[in-house]
């Protein structure tokens, strides 16, 4: 963007900051630009973007926001997606790079039955990585796992945010739980000792793919932005 405007410094704000080799096919961003910038390129500005992107970065769209919208603290939730696969010798090769696989066999409906005491509100300090002054308290709207067609074992995530190394720490843990070297209540044990363990494995990153960030009418904008910039506690 700030080569095809030419200006010399640009902000750019992210709905997620997703961990290194973790996919985007929803992510939103917006950026604040000079009008007089932005009326001079308007016309051509999404193929002058997309032609200087690099080669795995696609451009979905490109609109005037609506005023008070912020990509980060507008967002009412995120879905994110993780894809496993649990064939005997290895994934399908045209999916090495946003697929794990997992060596040994997995059971789906026990990683769901096990997932559903980690939704609601928590505090997940056992599942992120803390940052000094940062709350860990999210509410978790949806964890589920189901096998697809093509074989894949898919875990659902949906949160109004997540914090760092949160979903790739829950999956990790879930799939101890689906290929039986964790009890279906461990999950829900770590969870509740709000402290991080050295045995709960973080899943690479490459199996984890943000698919959608929802935002609230534009009238909610505001609102919204002050909900999610209060600091949230741990509920007694």
């Amino acid at each position: 963007m700030r080569t095809v405007l030419r200006l010399d410094r640009l902000a750019v704000t992210c709905a997620g900051r997703t961990d290194a080799g973790v996919h985007a096919r929803g992510q939103v961003v917006h950026v604040d630009v000079p009008e007089q910038a932005y009326a001079r390129e308007a016309r051509v500005l999404g193929h002058r973007l997309a032609g200087v992107l690099p080669v795995d970065v696609g451009l979905q769209g490109l609109a005037v926001a609506p005023d008070g919208f912020d990509a980060r603290f507008s967002a009412l939730s995120r879905r994110y997606a993780y894809r496993v696969s649990d064939a005997p010798y290895a994934p399908d090769p045209l999916r090495r790079h946003d697929v794990l696989w997992h060596r040994r066999p997995l059971d789906p409906e026990l990683m769901d039955r096990a997932s559903a005491a980690l939704t609601g509100e928590h505090d997940f300090a056992a599942f992120c990585r803390r940052r000094p002054g940062a709350t860990t308290v999210r509410t978790l709207r949806e964890l589920g796992w189901s096998r697809h067609r093509d074989g894949l074992v898919v875990a659902t995530l949906v949160a109004d945010a997540f914090c760092h190394n949160m979903v790739r720490s829950l999956i990790g843990a879930l799939l101890a739980v689906g290929d039986g070297r964790r009890v279906h209540r461990w999950p829900a044990d770590v969870l509740a000792a709000r402290e991080r363990l050295p045995d709960v494995h973080v899943a690479a990153a490459r199996g984890l793919t943000l698919e959608e960030v929802r935002y609230p009418p534009a009238a909610e904008l505001r609102a919204r932005d002050v909900v999610s910039r209060r600091r949230r506690e741990v509920t007694p």
